[in-house]
């Protein structure tokens, strides 16, 4: 996040550049229709602006939100609002751009860092959440079958997901019962990550075969479920 007055077609290119260089390509984006972001509501006059051009020469997906309907970027909408009521509290107002980075600065850390969120699984910090989850790129976003899933470690220290129309129960262990999960699934290969810290409490290529997924997979006969209900 940086501050800039005004902000210009070619700053917004800039920055896109900036967070590929530190992030990775996205597969794809979501803006409003400001002219910084897209041409296509004034007609294409004058072509692509900056991101157009790059989002296209890199096979991104642009989205964009319907006019006048600010829900569709609502997540955005609603960080700007925490980030100016944040701004307006601090004791020491800027006076110039560069006060004014340094204070973006410090909220970022702390948004991202420091802040348990109440929106993400046992109020884990955003930093967390990205970690944990895959990372889609223009290359790979129609290849394969990704999805997050949000749950929770079962009394018996398993978790249950569907693939391909069957229910398999994967066992993760007692000791993790009740625990707040990310199961990041990528056709049969699924990660279960503990959603308030990141650690990555299994990694396993779902058996098609199996209704139980085991920690062992040797110790448990096939098409079993320990402790059914």
């Amino acid at each position: 996040m940086t501050a800039h007055q005004p902000v210009t077609g070619p700053i917004v290119g800039d920055r896109f550049l900036a967070t590929v260089a530190r992030f990775g390509v996205p597969a794809s984006t979501l803006t409003d229709n400001a002219m910084v972001f897209t041409t296509r509501l004034a007609g294409g006059l004058g072509g692509r602006n900056a991101l157009e051009a790059e989002l296209r020469r890199r096979k991104v997906e642009q989205k964009n939100s319907r006019p006048n309907k600010p829900t569709t970027c609502g997540k955005v909408e609603r960080f700007q609002q925490t980030l100016k009521r944040w701004l307006r509290t601090q004791p020491h107002q800027p006076t110039n751009l560069v006060e004014l980075q340094q204070l973006l600065d410090q909220f970022v850390a702390i948004d991202n860092q420091q802040r348990p969120h109440r929106s993400l699984p046992g109020q884990a910090t955003p930093a967390v959440a990205y970690q944990a989850r895959p990372k889609a790129t223009p290359a790979a976003r129609h290849d394969t079958h990704d999805r997050v899933r949000h749950d929770r470690i079962d009394a018996d220290g398993k978790v249950t997901l569907g693939v391909n129309g069957r229910l398999h129960h994967i066992g993760i262990g007692r000791t993790h019962a009740r625990t707040p999960v990310l199961l990041l699934v990528q056709d049969l290969q699924v990660r279960v990550v503990n959603a308030a810290t990141g650690e990555l409490l299994r990694e396993l290529v779902i058996d098609p075969a199996r209704n139980y997924q085991p920690i062992h997979p040797s110790h448990t006969k096939d098409n079993t479920t320990p402790n059914p209900r």
